[in-house]
C-alpha cells in the first residue's frame, strides 16, 4: 500500500483549516486516485493503484508535492497506511518507507496519532513521552482504563488492523472559493490566487476526464468600498478545445485580466467552471515522435538505416487489401510512406492477430474453442487474391471468407471466419480482440 498524506496549514495555532479548503484540496486530489478521505486536519489518498499511470513512484511524489506546494500544503508525507502517514505529515517526516514503520512511529511525539491526544496528560504521568512508550504499555491495561478507540488506532497505524474511509465524491459542478491573503487593487495582481483556482479546476477536470472551454472568475470588493463601485465583477474566459493545461488557462486569464480596471480592492476570489467537455485521451506511442534530444522519430530512423544500411531499419506500411494476411507490409524506413489507403470494416477489428489462422473443432455445425462460440456480429464478407500469385509457393493467394465476432465462455471475444469454396466449409481462429 502506499498512502499519501496532505496537511493544511491550520489559520493560527489554536484553529484547523476549515472544511471547505479541505473538501477543495480532497477535490484536486481526485485526478490522482479515487480513493481519497479527509482525516482530521488533512486529506489522505492511496496511491499503489497510480503509480504506474503517473511513471512510477518517484514521478508521481514529484508532481505530488510540487502542485500541493502551489495549494499552500504545509506538510506531505508517505507511508503504508494512512494513520502512519498522517501522524509522520504532523511530525514533519516525509518518507515512511526509507527504515522500518515500527521503529519510524515509536520514535514520534504522542500527539500526532488523534486518539492518543484525549489521554496525554495521563499517558505522561506514567512516563509515555513518545509512540513507541505507548504501543509498549500492557494491552489488557490500556482495554481497561482508556476507551476502544486509542488501541484501534495503534493497530490501524502500525498495519496491524485495516483501515476504514469515506471516500470523497467528485462533484459534478465545480465552483470554488478563496479569500485572498491581503486586499488587491491591481487586477493583474488576481492571477496569483487565481492560479490556486485553475490549478483545482484542473485536478477536478483531470478527475473528470474533461476539458474547460469557458469559465468565469468572479471577485468581491472589500466592504470599505464606495457605493459606486458595487459588490464585485466577473469575467468569462472561452477557450477555442477543450483544455485542462494550466499554464495555458493561466496565460489566457491574465490577457484578459490586463484590460480590466478595478473599482475598488478586492478580498474575495470564486471560479466557476461554466462549460465541461468530455476531452479525447490520446494515447501515447511505445515508440514517441520526440525523444530527449527532441529529434523526431523518422529522423532517428533514418539516421540509424544510415549507420546499418536501409534494408535492416524497416517500418509497417499499411496496404489496400482487405485480406488480413496481406494488410501490412514492411518497407526500409529511409523510403517515403505512400498515401493511407482509405479502408473501412464492418466489425471492429482484433487487436491480435494470429500468424497462421487455427482450424476449429466443429460439432453440429457449430465452431468449438474452449467451449461452443456463440456468434454476435458478422458475417463479414472478405473475398479476392485471384490476380494474387505466391511464385514461391506456386499457388494462388484467394481467400472467400465469412468473418463472425464471436464469444468464447473461457477465452474472451473471438474473430473467427468460415471458408465458402471448399467441399466441406471450416471454421477458423484468426483473431484476439483484446
Amino acid at each position: 500500500m502506499l498512502w499519501s498524506a496532505l496537511r493544511l496549514p491550520a489559520p493560527d495555532d489554536t484553529a484547523s483549516p476549515t472544511d471547505a479548503a479541505l473538501q477543495a484540496l480532497a477535490i484536486w486530489a481526485l485526478q490522482f486516485t479515487p480513493r481519497v478521505a479527509v482525516a482530521d486536519e488533512a486529506v489522505v489518498m492511496e496511491l499503489a493503484a497510480s503509480v504506474r499511470l503517473f511513471g512510477g513512484w518517484h514521478a508521481l511524489r514529484e508532481r505530488v508535492v510540487s502542485d500541493a506546494a502551489e495549494l499552500v500544503v504545509s506538510q506531505v508525507a508517505w507511508a503504508p497506511n494512512s494513520l502512519a502517514a498522517l501522524a509522520l505529515a504532523r511530525a514533519g517526516v516525509q518518507d515512511g518507507f526509507r527504515q522500518p514503520l515500527n521503529g519510524l512511529l515509536d520514535a514520534l511525539p504522542m500527539d500526532t496519532l488523534s486518539a492518543v491526544r484525549p489521554h496525554r496528560l495521563t499517558l505522561a504521568h506514567i512516563g509515555c513521552r513518545t509512540l513507541g512508550d505507548v504501543r509498549r504499555l500492557p494491552r489488557g491495561g490500556v482495554g481497561r482504563r482508556f476507551d476502544k478507540q486509542l488501541l484501534a488506532a495503534l493497530d490501524k497505524a502500525y498495519g496491524r488492523a485495516p483501515e476504514v474511509h469515506r471516500w470523497i465524491a467528485l462533484p459534478e459542478r465545480f465552483a470554488q472559493r478563496l479569500e485572498l491573503m491581503f486586499r488587491v487593487d491591481d487586477a493583474t495582481a488576481l492571477l496569483f490566487g487565481a492560479r490556486r483556482l485553475l490549478l483545482a479546476l484542473c485536478g477536478w477536470l483531470a478527475a473528470r476526464h474533461s476539458g474547460t472551454t469557458a469559465f468565469t472568475l468572479h471577485w468581491a470588493h472589500d466592504a470599505m468600498r464606495a457605493k459606486s463601485a458595487g459588490e464585485g465583477g466577473s469575467l468569462t474566459v472561452r477557450t477555442a478545445e477543450p483544455t485542462r493545461h494550466l499554464e495555458h488557462l493561466c496565460r489566457l486569464l491574465g490577457e484578459h485580466l490586463a484590460r480590466v480596471e478595478l473599482l475598488a480592492p478586492v478580498g474575495d476570489l470564486q471560479l466557476v467552471a461554466d462549460e465541461v467537455m468530455p476531452l479525447e485521451e490520446k494515447s501515447a506511442s511505445w515508440l514517441p515522435d520526440d525523444n530527449a534530444g527532441g529529434e523526431t522519430l523518422p529522423l532517428v530512423l533514418e539516421r540509424i538505416a544510415a549507420r546499418l544500411g536501409p534494408q535492416r531499419v524497416v517500418r509497417p506500411v499499411l496496404c489496400e487489401d482487405h485480406r488480413p494476411e496481406w494488410m501490412c507490409r514492411w518497407q526500409p524506413a529511409p523510403e517515403p510512406l505512400p498515401r493511407k489507403p482509405a479502408m473501412g470494416s464492418e466489425l471492429p477489428q482484433p487487436g491480435f492477430i494470429l500468424s497462421a489462422p487455427l482450424k476449429l473443432l466443429v460439432r453440429a455445425n457449430r465452431p468449438y474453442y474452449q467451449g461452443e462460440l456463440q456468434l454476435l456480429a458478422g458475417p463479414q464478407r472478405v473475398e479476392g487474391g485471384w490476380w494474387d500469385r505466391d511464385e514461391a509457393a506456386g499457388q494462388i493467394r484467394n481467400v472467400v471468407r465469412d468473418y463472425w465476432v464471436a464469444q468464447s465462455a473461457h477465452a474472451g471475444v473471438l474473430w473467427v471466419f468460415q471458408t465458402r469454396l471448399d467441399e466441406s466449409p471450416a471454421w477458423f481462429l484468426h483473431g484476439v480482440y483484446a
